[in-house]
């Protein structure tokens, strides 16, 4: 247990099946399923401990020896999460009371037992309340508690989980890929998620910055896909994607991912300018 925590208290805000979308990146990312420690630290989870239940849950469907331990800096809402525990562990809630899943006070330093390192640190809507300045320094903290080819998931979300985007950092604090998480039902325009980007591009979204380029880009072919529209969402969005990378944007992953809403590029194609 650290003594004195890095970082600040978050609001606190969590809820049911916030984190779905985050939960389902972890789970494909070979930093997870290939680990040799299959640990991922749900860093800030909250007034509630939900969001590492429900971790847990889709990683262990994945691999059995999954294990989950969340992280908040405030003392009360780990108690709060460890008796939430306790009730999952008397099979009194609908999660399994198999789970592998522990609750301690921490922050950035990410404290563990000596030697152990994890596969994967998810830290969403944790870095909104700070300056975007301070968000290098933060990655690189976190980032050097991970395991060798471990991978900080850094990131934020609506309440309700419909809107996501996240970054993923390697080991050694540099950023390496960006990724937008939308439900596609009833999506007006992809750029909604302009509200929910990550601090470091947050401030971003001007005229100039390459953010903004894709943003505009992306709409601009959702709207161009409008008559797709009749054989659903999900048609509408892989040919707005598609065109994005007809276009020259360096659009990674496949329609597997696209299909779930997801799109992702490297992080130098949305990098901040200098």
């Amino acid at each position: 247990m650290a003594s004195s925590p890095l970082g600040r208290p978050t609001r606190g805000t969590t809820g049911t099946n916030r984190l779905r979308r985050n939960d389902r990146w972890i789970a494909a990312s070979p930093a997870f399923r290939r680990a040799e420690d299959p640990l991922v630290i749900d860093l800030g989870y909250g007034a509630s401990g939900v969001t590492a239940f429900e971790l847990a849950t889709r990683l262990q469907r994945v691999r059995a020896d999954a294990e989950v331990r969340g992280l908040e800096i405030d003392p009360e809402r780990v108690a709060t999460a460890n008796r939430q525990l306790a009730e999952v562990q008397a099979a009194r809630t609908p999660f399994s009371p198999d789970l592998r899943v522990s609750f301690a006070r921490g922050g950035f330093e990410v404290p563990l037992q000596a030697g152990r390192r994890p596969a994967v640190i998810r830290a969403m809507n944790v870095l909104r309340q700070y300056d975007e300045g301070d968000v290098a320094s933060a990655w690189r903290t976190m980032s050097t508690r991970l395991s060798r080819d471990g991978l900080l998931v850094e990131g934020t979300c609506d309440e309700i989980g419909r809107v996501s985007s996240w970054v993923d950092v390697g080991p050694t604090g540099a950023p390496l890929r960006f990724t937008i998480s939308l439900r596609l039902a009833d999506l007006e325009h992809p750029s909604i998620v302009a509200e929910r980007l990550p601090k470091a591009l947050i401030h971003r979204n001007v005229p100039g910055e390459r953010i903004h380029s894709l943003l505009v880009d992306l709409d601009r072919e959702w709207d161009r896909a409008a008559p797709l529209s009749t054989f659903g969402a999900t048609q509408r969005f892989l040919a707005a994607v598609a065109a994005l990378r007809d276009q020259g944007w360096p659009v990674l992953g496949s329609k597997t991912r696209w299909r779930l809403g997801e799109l992702t590029l490297p992080w130098d194609a949305v990098a901040p300018l200098p």
